[in-house]
């Protein structure tokens, strides 16, 4: 079993520009890493939960870009990453100005990741490690990067958003497309066309976009 995550983090991915925000260095699984080939059935014998912090997925590009072009999202405020996983959006958040970033995430393995990339990108956020959808910390922009993969996930979280948004914090949400983000729910600030791994996504560029929910 896994005693260091973030040393298994730091042996077994490479240190790669995003494709889509290449200001930004992430430790990455990729072809040439071992991780990358190894089954679902391998990772659990090793005590490792699915790898989701070892890859820059599309909806968190595309919300990183945004962030990085239009930092008034950000600035000088608090800010929530949720479900974080590689740190990638909430480093965004901290490169254009914000003034802390708390990154959530369940997986201790994406908390190790969140604090291995930060050091890389030589800046600091706040990991969380908690299910925190339901809670309000106050925070003023709350960002959450490829959300709507998984139905009851997507339900229980959209809902969880548009409370934050009511009550006045900006919301953005990066998406590719998944099957369950209620559009009619949202309206698109951005689209963009993002570099991904076929493997992962079944092509080599993922038309993403940003949202934030209709204004009443």
């Amino acid at each position: 079993m896994i005693t260091d995550p973030a040393a298994f983090i730091l042996a077994e991915t490479r240190l790669r520009p995003v494709p889509h925000a290449p200001e930004i260095m992430l430790h990455v699984a990729d072809e040439a890493t071992e991780l990358w080939q190894k089954t679902e059935e391998e990772l659990g014998e090793i005590g490792l939960p699915p790898p989701f912090w070892a890859f820059a997925w599309a909806g968190g590009q595309a919300l990183a870009r945004y962030i990085l072009d239009h930092p008034e999202t950000v600035r000088g405020r608090r800010v929530l990453d949720f479900a974080s996983g590689s740190g990638l959006v909430a480093i965004a958040a901290m490169k254009a100005g914000a003034a802390e970033v708390t990154a959530c995430d369940i997986d201790p393995f994406a908390i190790a990741a969140i604090g291995v990339n930060a050091a890389a990108n030589g800046i600091a956020v706040t990991p969380l490690a908690a299910d925190i959808v339901g809670q309000d910390g106050g925070w003023d922009t709350v960002l959450a990067g490829d959300i709507c993969y998984e139905h009851d996930l997507a339900a229980r979280v959209i809902d969880w958003l548009l409370a934050l948004s009511n009550r006045g914090a900006t919301v953005l949400i990066g998406d590719p497309g998944r099957s369950y983000l209620p559009k009619d729910r949202l309206e698109s600030l951005a689209v963009y066309e993002v570099p991904v791994t076929r493997t992962l996504e079944d092509s080599d560029i993922k038309k993403s976009s940003v949202w934030r929910f209709r204004q009443p």
